[in-house]
């Protein structure tokens, strides 16, 4: 099976989908009748992660390549993971739908942005390529913004059929993320080194945003459900999304070693936030 043909734009058409199949328009309208959680939640998202990447290059002395993949874990939207984490976290799975699916919009605007401008610092002359803005907008949007509203148009037409099959959805998603981590892994040579390189930076990032996103919620004295909430949003990026750029449309499997190694990673992470988050919630 052709892993950039087949498998990628399938994994992230069907995770893409199912998460449509959670939403309506009212998620999207809670931006604009309580925006302080969602204008932070996604200030994090589309500034704050990108910024903490661009320190964690400089600062671990990543490879071109490495580089451009660690800024683009963290230049994509939260993901279905995220949602699912927040929801056993005890958080605010309203707010975490919400800057998933916003998110997952604005972002098809600014990857091409924030890929392109890493691509264009950190790689050679002769390995840059060219990143079409509009042409890579409309990919995205065919494997997100799409599906997403085909999600929202059967949700609203058949509301207790995708409340009934969403934990299927959920499955299967997390098996395709596997599917695409092992096709990845396959692609790739000299991987252990790789590993060794990118890991300690791919850590660095989940866990530092998501401090980040906790500290920042604190500080506006959001509740503790919110805090939780946009922690998780700020630091469980949506990996196949990124493994489907880094060898879809770039076709660089350099640039999706930290993906491979983030999206692994954040599931630890997020087990470490649902055990400790009752707690937090239950602290005065």
């Amino acid at each position: 099976m052709d892993l950039k043909t087949v498998l990628l734009p399938i994994a992230l058409i069907i995770i893409m989908f199912g998460m449509g199949m959670t939403l309506t328009p009212a998620d999207f309208k809670r931006v604009v009748l309580a925006p302080k959680a969602k204008l932070l939640g996604l200030f994090n998202q589309l500034l704050l992660l990108p910024l903490i990447a661009l320190g964690l290059v400089f600062a671990f002395r990543l490879p071109g390549e490495l580089a451009v993949g660690l800024m683009l874990i963290a230049a994509c939207p939260g993901g279905p993971t995220s949602n699912i984490i927040s929801h056993l976290s005890k958080g605010d799975t309203a707010l975490s739908v919400t800057l998933t699916a916003v998110s997952s919009v604005i972002t098809v605007f600014t990857i091409p942005l924030v890929v392109g401008a890493a691509m264009g610092h950190f790689l050679e002359a002769d390995e840059v390529i060219a990143l079409p803005f509009v042409k890579t907008m409309l990919q995205l949007m065919i494997v997100t913004v799409l599906p997403i509203s085909l999600g929202m148009w059967l949700h609203a037409k058949q509301p207790d059929f995708c409340s009934k099959s969403q934990r299927a959805f959920n499955l299967l998603s997390l098996l395709f993320l596997a599917l695409v981590i092992a096709a990845a892994v396959l692609q790739e040579e000299n991987l252990g080194q790789q590993f060794r390189v990118a890991g300690p930076a791919a850590v660095a990032l989940n866990l530092l945003t998501m401090a980040a996103g906790f500290g920042t919620a604190a500080l506006l004295r959001l509740p503790r459900t919110q805090q939780v909430t946009i922690s998780i949003e700020s630091g469980i990026q949506n990996g196949t999304l990124a493994l489907g750029i880094a060898l879809g449309i770039l076709e660089i499997p350099g640039v999706a070693i930290p993906a491979v190694v983030y999206s692994l990673l954040m599931f630890g992470s997020g087990a470490l936030m649902i055990l400790i988050a009752p707690k937090i919630l239950n602290s005065k």
